[in-house]
């Protein structure tokens, strides 16, 4: 199997957030920003394996800052790591708030996606192979995540 490395996964995407995305008290929408984030990391995803991919479960996601009408959304997402059909997807949000110059972290989270073939069946994906500190960090500590995601899902590893 081919092996990829982790910067070739890095995906940056960039939203205005518009009164359309917003809520009465003119924040992002939880729900329209978790569509951007699952947008961003499925992109990094299928940079990996060149395949198309289907989410299969996000990990804990906390609404840290609230994101404000009119802030630029920077989302980066990079794989951090590959299993056999899956990939781990780790994303950070930045909302900006450019006339202020002010740029606060908003959230970040690890989505889980399988990649499938033309049948829509799971097809093995390449390995990554971590070369940065941080992503050596986050490469180790997914196997973990990955445990705990299939124990409580009722499944073993």
């Amino acid at each position: 199997m081919a092996q990829k490395k982790a910067s070739s996964t890095e995906v940056t995407m960039t939203q205005l957030v518009l009164p359309n995305d917003t809520n009465n008290l003119d924040n992002l929408r939880g729900g329209k920003l978790l569509h951007w984030m699952d947008l961003a990391a499925a992109v990094s995803a299928q940079k990996h394996c060149n395949n198309i991919v289907v989410t299969a479960s996000v990990d804990h996601v906390s609404f840290e800052n609230p994101i404000k009408r009119g802030d630029v959304v920077t989302l980066k997402a990079k794989v951090t790591r590959a299993f056999r059909t899956s990939m781990e997807v780790f994303i950070e949000v930045w909302a900006e708030n450019i006339p202020a110059r002010r740029k606060v972290k908003s959230n970040e989270a690890y989505f889980s996606f399988v990649a499938l073939n033309d049948l829509g069946k799971p097809e093995p994906v390449p390995e990554l192979i971590p070369e940065t500190d941080l992503e050596k960090e986050h490469y180790n500590a997914a196997a973990v995540r990955r445990t705990q995601r299939l124990e409580h899902a009722g499944r073993r590893s």
